[in-house]
């Protein structure tokens, strides 16, 4: 079996033996709910890892779009990354403060720019700080400016209309990371004016399911049992779906760690769906 641990996830004793490389970039990509009232850059001025730059999910987006951060183009990203002071060629580490949530959708969206060097910190902002390594409060150093150009990988993103396809043919796997209540329509959306059920045809993985108690990842062997138990294949493309597209990135990083090479996330998850009329859903026990 395949196990991409070593390319897609750093543990804090790595991080903490290289955090001072010239060439690594920290990042801190912690987001909230918005029904949660947190904000992640108040909560990184008070405490981050040292070094490390906040990458704000909802400013860096498609901020055109009716629809929560909606990935960015890529002019609009590479100047967001010049004037962070990230650069091409730099190896890039994200952590969150939940331990596993929203740095997968910050790792995806690096990758769908082109960035092959990029990892996750395995347990986040809270192991590091439970296993005593230290922090910093207060607005980041300035860097100064790098060149960075992103180069829009289409094939790890989705869109309504190859979700219906997909949905109708069955030519892609969709997996929906929310919970089985809410991929059943019993429990309502966080946000409002969403309709409650999910795409016709899906498959559920709640992505909690996938993370030990700490907020670290499952080992690969327990990732591939869990995703072979809930009739994934693995050797069929996959299309990752879930509220707005944050914790689809979780799946979409699982997979990528057991090796699943042909995997995207639908942009618009339910966000899109759940609020548009016309597209079928489905509700109740599968």
């Amino acid at each position: 079996m395949a196990d991409y641990s070593g390319k897609w996830l750093v543990e804090t004793d790595w991080l903490a033996e290289h955090l001072t490389a010239p060439d690594l970039v920290v990042i801190d990509g912690s987001w909230h709910l918005p029904n949660l009232e947190r904000k992640g850059y108040d909560e990184f001025l008070a405490e981050h890892i040292p070094g490390a730059l906040f990458f704000d999910i909802d400013a860096i987006s498609d901020t055109g779009s009716d629809l929560p951060h909606m990935l960015p183009s890529p002019e609009k990203f590479s100047s967001t990354m010049r004037k962070m002071g990230i650069g091409d060629g730099m190896r890039i580490v994200v952590y969150d403060s939940y331990g596993m949530f929203s740095a997968a959708r910050v790792w995806w969206t690096y990758r769908v720019m082109g960035v092959a060097d990029v990892a996750i910190l395995n347990g986040g902002l809270p192991k590091w700080t439970a296993e005593g390594y230290p922090v910093e409060s207060g607005p980041p150093e300035p860097r100064g400016e790098r060149h960075f150009t992103a180069r829009r990988n289409a094939g790890l993103v989705r869109d309504s209309d190859d979700i219906l396809a997909a949905s109708k043919t069955g030519t892609e796997q969709i997996i929906d990371a929310r919970s089985a209540a809410r991929f059943a329509g019993e429990a309502p959306e966080p946000r409002p004016g969403l309709r409650s059920g999910r795409i016709p045809n899906s498959l559920n993985m709640p992505y909690d399911a996938l993370l030990n108690e700490d907020g670290t990842l499952k080992t690969a062997a327990q990732l591939k049992a869990i995703f072979d138990g809930a009739g994934i294949a693995l050797d069929r493309p996959v299309a990752t779906t879930c509220g707005s597209g944050v914790t689809a990135s979780i799946l979409s990083f699982a997979l990528a760690i057991i090796g699943h090479r042909d995997t995207a996330v639908y942009d618009g998850s339910w966000s899109e769906w759940g609020a548009d009329d016309t597209l079928p859903i489905e509700t109740g026990t599968p």
